[in-house]
């Protein structure tokens, strides 16, 4: 979901308390209308009041961890409950991925570098 026109650079470190929610995806073989469907994710996401932004890494070996960032759990429940994101976790769970896990935390501590 990150626009990687840019240079790479994780999520800033916020203010806490705040909350994030980790998908982790091992894919299928069948990923026909995969990337569409999640550069499309961004948009919709952008419009959550309180959406902090989203970091996402793939391993050679297939693993996939996306991290989402919102001000608070209402921020989150906003983006579950909208509905082109409902339909892509639906066929996500049908075609694309062979499993996934979510996993939803406050964050208590944040903290970063960024170098000059």
């Amino acid at each position: 979901m990150s626009d990687h026109s840019g240079p790479v650079a994780p999520v800033e470190a916020y203010e806490p308390p705040y909350c994030v929610a980790v998908f982790t995806t091992v894919r299928t073989q069948e990923q026909s209308g995969y990337s569409e469907t999640n550069a499309r994710m961004v948009e919709p996401v952008k419009d959550v009041p309180e959406f902090l932004g989203v970091d996402h890494a793939q391993t050679p070996g297939g693993l996939g961890v996306t991290v989402g960032y919102f001000r608070d759990a209402d921020a989150l429940t906003q983006w579950r409950a909208n509905a082109e994101h409902r339909a892509a976790q639906k066929r996500g769970q049908a075609e694309w991925y062979q499993s996934c896990t979510v996993h939803v935390a406050k964050v208590e501590r944040s903290y970063g570098l960024r170098r000059a």
